[in-house]
């Protein structure tokens, strides 16, 4: 078994758009998840060279070194835990990561730090505002079951941090993005 890392991969979407370029090269994948495909047998050189082109041209980028490969890991868990992972991340997240990435924390950190110009923390707390915006603009869950399901101490904390980092608190998010949507009878 052979896998190849690739950076900018964030969702569903991006799995299957990963795995449609596996399928017109015709390179079998043994499994194509966030961040990472495994092969049976490692491709070829000119292989790599031809997927590497393929992705590039759809915004995504194969790495090399191994310091790029733990940051992607890093971003890919905490995107995993905030999006596809609803309340199930009762566990600290320098625990989390220590364990999925078998390192220490304060090495992960200060990699991270180093290399991104943010923390690890920032990072996870922007996942989190990202989730609670598209949460509310989907408009099915209240604030506090929004603040439950991302494990938030409470709605108070919440607001805080949204506001603290986008500036709104969420009802005056939701507001304006109620404001800039039209009926559909009205597009």
């Amino acid at each position: 078994m052979t896998t190849l890392f690739i950076k900018n991969m964030v969702c569903n979407r991006c799995i299957m758009v990963v795995q449609n370029e596996l399928d017109k090269l015709g390179l079998p994948a043994v499994s194509v998840s966030l961040g990472e495909i495994v092969f049976e047998k490692e491709p070829s050189l000119e292989e790599k060279n031809n997927l590497a082109e393929a992705l590039s041209a759809l915004g995504f980028e194969m790495i090399d070194d191994k310091k790029s490969r733990i940051i992607e890991k890093i971003k890919n868990t905490i995107i995993e835990l905030v999006h596809h992972q609803d309340n199930e991340a009762k566990t600290n997240l320098s625990d989390i990561l220590s364990t999925r990435l078998h390192n220490d924390y304060n090495y992960l950190s200060n990699l991270f730090s180093e290399v991104e110009g943010t923390t690890i923390e920032k990072y996870f707390i922007a996942q989190k505002i990202e989730r609670v915006k598209e949460l509310l603009v989907y408009d099915e869950l209240s604030l506090s079951e929004i603040a439950f399901q991302l494990n938030y101490s409470s709605v108070a904390y919440l607001s805080n941090q949204f506001k603290k980092t986008t500036g709104l608190t969420p009802s005056h998010f939701k507001q304006i993005k109620e404001e800039k949507r039209k009926p559909l009878d009205k597009v």
